[in-house]
Protein backbone atom coordinates (compact mmCIF):
# COMPACT_ATOMS: atom_id res chain seq x y z
CA UNK A 1 0.00 0.00 0.00
CA UNK A 2 1.34 3.32 -1.01
CA UNK A 3 2.34 5.52 2.22
CA UNK A 4 1.00 9.33 2.30
CA UNK A 5 4.11 10.45 2.17
CA UNK A 6 4.97 9.03 -1.56
CA UNK A 7 1.40 10.36 -1.85
CA UNK A 8 2.10 13.95 -0.82
CA UNK A 9 5.47 14.25 -2.45
CA UNK A 10 4.31 13.20 -5.94
CA UNK A 11 1.43 16.10 -5.50
CA UNK A 12 4.19 18.32 -4.99
CA UNK A 13 6.07 17.22 -7.78
CA UNK A 14 3.17 17.20 -10.07
CA UNK A 15 2.37 21.31 -8.69
CA UNK A 16 5.97 21.93 -9.45
CA UNK A 17 5.45 20.22 -12.67
CA UNK A 18 2.15 22.39 -13.56
CA UNK A 19 4.26 25.68 -12.54
CA UNK A 20 7.23 25.22 -14.50
CA UNK A 21 5.02 24.62 -17.65
CA UNK A 22 4.05 28.24 -17.11
CA UNK A 23 7.90 29.36 -17.55
CA UNK A 24 8.27 29.67 -21.29
CA UNK A 25 12.20 30.10 -21.36
CA UNK A 26 12.14 26.96 -19.12
CA UNK A 27 10.34 24.73 -21.32
CA UNK A 28 12.26 26.11 -24.67
CA UNK A 29 15.40 25.17 -22.66
CA UNK A 30 14.28 21.87 -21.78
CA UNK A 31 13.22 20.84 -25.25
CA UNK A 32 16.27 22.27 -26.57
CA UNK A 33 18.46 19.65 -24.31
CA UNK A 34 16.05 16.43 -24.45
CA UNK A 35 16.63 17.14 -28.25
CA UNK A 36 20.73 17.32 -27.98
CA UNK A 37 20.31 14.71 -25.21
CA UNK A 38 18.94 12.27 -27.93
CA UNK A 39 21.18 13.36 -31.00
CA UNK A 40 23.71 12.20 -28.26
CA UNK A 41 22.42 8.99 -27.53
CA UNK A 42 21.45 7.84 -30.56
CA UNK A 43 24.61 8.85 -32.63
CA UNK A 44 25.86 5.32 -32.62
CA UNK A 45 23.04 4.18 -33.62
CA UNK A 46 23.00 6.30 -36.80
CA UNK A 47 26.05 6.93 -37.57
CA UNK A 48 29.54 4.48 -37.36
CA UNK A 49 32.51 5.48 -35.40
CA UNK A 50 34.76 3.72 -37.83
CA UNK A 51 34.16 7.67 -39.75
CA UNK A 52 35.89 9.32 -36.98
CA UNK A 53 39.13 7.76 -37.92
CA UNK A 54 41.43 10.06 -39.86
CA UNK A 55 42.82 7.11 -41.83
CA UNK A 56 39.38 6.44 -43.08
CA UNK A 57 37.80 9.71 -43.53
CA UNK A 58 35.88 10.05 -46.66
CA UNK A 59 36.25 13.91 -47.38
CA UNK A 60 38.84 16.19 -48.08
CA UNK A 61 40.11 18.40 -45.67
CA UNK A 62 38.04 22.18 -44.75
CA UNK A 63 35.13 21.12 -47.94
CA UNK A 64 32.85 23.79 -47.68
CA UNK A 65 29.06 22.63 -46.14
CA UNK A 66 27.43 20.43 -49.02
CA UNK A 67 24.75 17.98 -49.59
CA UNK A 68 27.43 15.12 -49.08
CA UNK A 69 28.74 16.89 -45.77
CA UNK A 70 26.25 19.78 -44.17
CA UNK A 71 28.65 20.96 -42.02
CA UNK A 72 31.75 20.71 -43.90
CA UNK A 73 34.77 18.63 -43.10
CA UNK A 74 37.41 19.14 -40.75
CA UNK A 75 41.25 19.00 -41.32
CA UNK A 76 41.57 15.66 -42.02
CA UNK A 77 38.42 15.26 -44.27
CA UNK A 78 35.79 13.81 -41.57
CA UNK A 79 32.08 14.89 -41.42
CA UNK A 80 31.90 18.27 -38.66
CA UNK A 81 28.34 17.16 -38.57
CA UNK A 82 29.64 13.65 -37.10
CA UNK A 83 32.33 15.44 -35.11
CA UNK A 84 29.29 17.51 -33.36
CA UNK A 85 27.18 14.51 -33.31
CA UNK A 86 29.58 12.24 -30.90
CA UNK A 87 31.43 15.88 -29.19
CA UNK A 88 28.33 15.80 -27.42
CA UNK A 89 28.09 12.64 -26.19
CA UNK A 90 31.36 13.39 -24.28
CA UNK A 91 31.01 17.30 -23.19
CA UNK A 92 27.89 16.29 -21.94
CA UNK A 93 29.28 13.05 -20.00
CA UNK A 94 31.68 15.22 -18.83
CA UNK A 95 29.00 17.98 -17.47
CA UNK A 96 27.13 15.93 -15.90
CA UNK A 97 29.83 13.36 -14.29
CA UNK A 98 31.43 16.48 -13.30
CA UNK A 99 28.37 18.04 -11.75
CA UNK A 100 27.64 15.07 -10.14
CA UNK A 101 30.59 14.96 -8.28
CA UNK A 102 30.34 19.12 -7.06
CA UNK A 103 26.45 18.81 -5.99
CA UNK A 104 27.29 15.48 -3.71
CA UNK A 105 30.66 16.89 -2.39
CA UNK A 106 28.58 20.38 -2.16
CA UNK A 107 25.35 18.91 -0.27
CA UNK A 108 27.40 16.56 2.08
CA UNK A 109 29.51 19.86 3.19
CA UNK A 110 27.31 22.40 3.51
CA UNK A 111 24.41 19.83 5.19
CA UNK A 112 27.72 19.19 7.85
CA UNK A 113 28.21 22.88 7.67
CA UNK A 114 25.17 24.01 8.76
CA UNK A 115 23.86 21.21 10.90
CA UNK A 116 26.93 20.67 13.43
CA UNK A 117 28.26 23.40 15.60
CA UNK A 118 31.30 24.56 16.91
CA UNK A 119 34.90 23.25 15.63
CA UNK A 120 33.23 21.33 12.90
CA UNK A 121 31.16 24.16 11.35
CA UNK A 122 34.18 26.08 11.45
CA UNK A 123 36.85 23.90 9.92
CA UNK A 124 33.97 23.05 6.58
CA UNK A 125 34.29 26.81 6.38
CA UNK A 126 37.42 27.38 6.55
CA UNK A 127 38.14 24.61 4.32
CA UNK A 128 35.32 26.10 1.50
CA UNK A 129 36.89 29.68 1.48
CA UNK A 130 40.19 28.31 0.64
CA UNK A 131 38.23 26.65 -2.05
CA UNK A 132 36.04 29.79 -3.00
CA UNK A 133 39.56 32.32 -2.83
CA UNK A 134 41.30 29.87 -5.17
CA UNK A 135 40.62 30.49 -9.17
CA UNK A 136 38.21 27.07 -10.68
CA UNK A 137 39.95 26.93 -13.56
CA UNK A 138 43.58 27.41 -12.09
CA UNK A 139 43.32 24.72 -10.09
CA UNK A 140 41.48 22.16 -12.74
CA UNK A 141 44.01 23.44 -14.96
CA UNK A 142 46.90 22.02 -12.52
CA UNK A 143 45.02 18.76 -11.75
CA UNK A 144 44.63 18.05 -15.41
CA UNK A 145 48.30 18.79 -15.47
CA UNK A 146 49.80 16.45 -12.56
CA UNK A 147 47.27 13.65 -13.32
CA UNK A 148 47.16 11.39 -16.26
CA UNK A 149 44.97 12.58 -19.12
CA UNK A 150 41.56 11.02 -19.76
CA UNK A 151 37.89 11.67 -19.56
CA UNK A 152 37.93 10.93 -15.70
CA UNK A 153 40.81 13.03 -14.91
CA UNK A 154 38.40 16.27 -16.48
CA UNK A 155 35.68 14.89 -14.75
CA UNK A 156 37.60 14.91 -11.11
CA UNK A 157 39.30 18.50 -11.94
CA UNK A 158 35.95 19.69 -12.81
CA UNK A 159 34.02 18.17 -9.92
CA UNK A 160 36.15 18.97 -6.77
CA UNK A 161 36.71 22.69 -8.01
CA UNK A 162 33.37 23.68 -8.21
CA UNK A 163 31.28 22.08 -5.15
CA UNK A 164 31.84 25.40 -2.80
CA UNK A 165 29.13 27.53 -4.36
CA UNK A 166 26.91 24.56 -4.06
CA UNK A 167 28.15 24.36 -0.16
CA UNK A 168 27.53 27.86 0.90
CA UNK A 169 24.00 27.30 -0.40
CA UNK A 170 23.01 24.52 1.32
CA UNK A 171 24.66 25.58 4.35
CA UNK A 172 22.46 29.30 4.30
CA UNK A 173 19.67 26.92 3.27
CA UNK A 174 19.91 24.29 6.43
CA UNK A 175 20.41 27.20 8.60
CA UNK A 176 16.74 28.68 7.53
CA UNK A 177 15.12 25.26 8.09
CA UNK A 178 16.84 24.21 11.18
CA UNK A 179 15.53 27.11 12.60
CA UNK A 180 11.64 26.33 12.08
CA UNK A 181 10.20 24.86 14.68
CA UNK A 182 8.92 21.31 13.35
CA UNK A 183 13.13 20.56 13.73
CA UNK A 184 12.65 22.22 17.04
CA UNK A 185 9.92 19.92 18.11
CA UNK A 186 12.08 16.45 16.21
CA UNK A 187 14.85 17.37 18.27
CA UNK A 188 12.49 18.13 21.48
CA UNK A 189 11.34 14.46 20.99
CA UNK A 190 14.97 12.65 20.54
CA UNK A 191 15.06 12.79 17.29
CA UNK A 192 19.03 12.30 16.48
CA UNK A 193 21.06 13.64 13.70
CA UNK A 194 20.13 11.34 11.24
CA UNK A 195 16.83 11.62 11.94
CA UNK A 196 16.97 15.29 11.88
CA UNK A 197 18.73 15.77 8.64
CA UNK A 198 17.54 12.58 6.65
CA UNK A 199 14.19 13.53 7.65
CA UNK A 200 13.37 17.28 7.63
CA UNK A 201 16.45 19.17 6.83
CA UNK A 202 17.51 17.17 3.13
CA UNK A 203 14.39 17.30 1.47
CA UNK A 204 13.54 20.94 2.11
CA UNK A 205 17.00 21.38 0.99
CA UNK A 206 16.60 19.09 -2.61
CA UNK A 207 14.55 21.09 -3.98
CA UNK A 208 17.09 24.25 -3.97
CA UNK A 209 19.97 21.84 -5.08
CA UNK A 210 17.93 20.55 -8.20
CA UNK A 211 17.75 23.93 -9.20
CA UNK A 212 20.95 24.80 -8.44
CA UNK A 213 22.47 21.53 -10.36
CA UNK A 214 21.32 22.98 -13.75
CA UNK A 215 23.59 25.65 -13.32
CA UNK A 216 26.22 24.04 -12.23
CA UNK A 217 25.48 21.76 -15.60
CA UNK A 218 26.37 24.24 -17.87
CA UNK A 219 29.29 25.70 -16.05
CA UNK A 220 30.95 22.31 -16.16
CA UNK A 221 30.48 22.20 -19.88
CA UNK A 222 32.14 25.32 -20.13
CA UNK A 223 35.12 24.20 -17.69
CA UNK A 224 36.00 20.68 -19.75
CA UNK A 225 35.57 22.67 -23.44
CA UNK A 226 38.14 25.12 -22.14
CA UNK A 227 40.36 22.51 -20.41
CA UNK A 228 40.03 20.21 -24.02
CA UNK A 229 40.60 23.68 -25.90
CA UNK A 230 44.19 24.02 -23.99
CA UNK A 231 45.46 20.69 -24.60
CA UNK A 232 44.33 19.26 -20.89
CA UNK A 233 41.37 16.66 -22.26
CA UNK A 234 41.46 13.72 -23.85
CA UNK A 235 43.56 13.26 -26.76
CA UNK A 236 41.53 10.32 -28.09
CA UNK A 237 37.88 11.26 -27.43
CA UNK A 238 35.82 13.87 -29.30
CA UNK A 239 34.66 16.86 -27.92
CA UNK A 240 33.33 20.19 -28.44
CA UNK A 241 36.30 21.87 -26.80
CA UNK A 242 38.87 19.41 -28.72
CA UNK A 243 36.94 20.89 -31.88
CA UNK A 244 37.97 23.83 -31.29
CA UNK A 245 41.13 23.53 -30.02
CA UNK A 246 42.42 21.57 -33.28
CA UNK A 247 40.14 24.04 -35.89
CA UNK A 248 42.57 27.03 -33.61
CA UNK A 249 46.07 24.91 -34.24
CA UNK A 250 45.48 23.27 -37.50
CA UNK A 251 45.03 27.00 -39.22
CA UNK A 252 41.65 27.17 -40.14
CA UNK A 253 40.87 30.00 -38.73
CA UNK A 254 43.35 32.43 -41.40
CA UNK A 255 42.01 29.36 -43.81
CA UNK A 256 38.62 30.89 -42.88
CA UNK A 257 37.06 27.68 -42.56
CA UNK A 258 34.14 28.75 -40.26
CA UNK A 259 32.35 25.98 -40.93
CA UNK A 260 34.82 24.20 -38.96
CA UNK A 261 34.35 26.92 -35.86
CA UNK A 262 30.63 27.70 -35.49
CA UNK A 263 29.14 24.42 -34.78
CA UNK A 264 31.16 22.79 -31.82
CA UNK A 265 31.02 26.56 -30.53
CA UNK A 266 27.09 27.38 -31.16
CA UNK A 267 26.80 24.10 -29.76
CA UNK A 268 28.24 25.43 -26.41
CA UNK A 269 26.39 28.26 -26.24
CA UNK A 270 23.46 26.98 -26.92
CA UNK A 271 23.66 23.98 -24.40
CA UNK A 272 25.02 26.11 -21.94
CA UNK A 273 21.97 28.64 -22.42
CA UNK A 274 19.30 26.06 -22.39
CA UNK A 275 20.59 25.18 -18.96
CA UNK A 276 20.47 28.07 -17.65
CA UNK A 277 17.08 29.14 -18.66
CA UNK A 278 15.87 25.77 -17.13
CA UNK A 279 17.99 26.33 -13.63
CA UNK A 280 16.61 29.99 -13.88
CA UNK A 281 12.47 28.81 -14.14
CA UNK A 282 13.45 25.96 -11.96
CA UNK A 283 14.38 28.48 -8.92
CA UNK A 284 10.88 30.69 -10.08
CA UNK A 285 8.98 27.73 -9.00
CA UNK A 286 10.72 26.79 -6.60
CA UNK A 287 11.07 30.36 -4.78
CA UNK A 288 8.12 32.36 -6.37
CA UNK A 289 9.27 35.27 -4.12
CA UNK A 290 11.87 36.26 -7.25
CA UNK A 291 8.37 36.11 -9.75
CA UNK A 292 8.24 39.68 -8.81
CA UNK A 293 11.61 40.67 -9.25
CA UNK A 294 12.02 39.45 -13.12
Amino acid sequence: MTSPVWWRRRAAAAAVWRAFRGERGGLVGLGVLLLVVSLAVAAPLVTAEAELDVTTAPGSPLEPPSWEFPLGTDVDGRSVLLLTLWGARVSLLVGFAATVLSVVIGTLVGLAAGHFRGWVASVLLRFTDFFLVLPSLVLAIALSTVLPQGIATIVLAVGVTSWPATARLVRAQTLTVESRPFVERARALGGGHAHVVGRHVLPAVLPLVLANTTLVVGNSIIAESTLAFLGLGDPSAVSWGSMLQTALSSGSVSAGAWWYLVPPGLAIVVVVLSFTLVGRALETVLNPGLRGRS
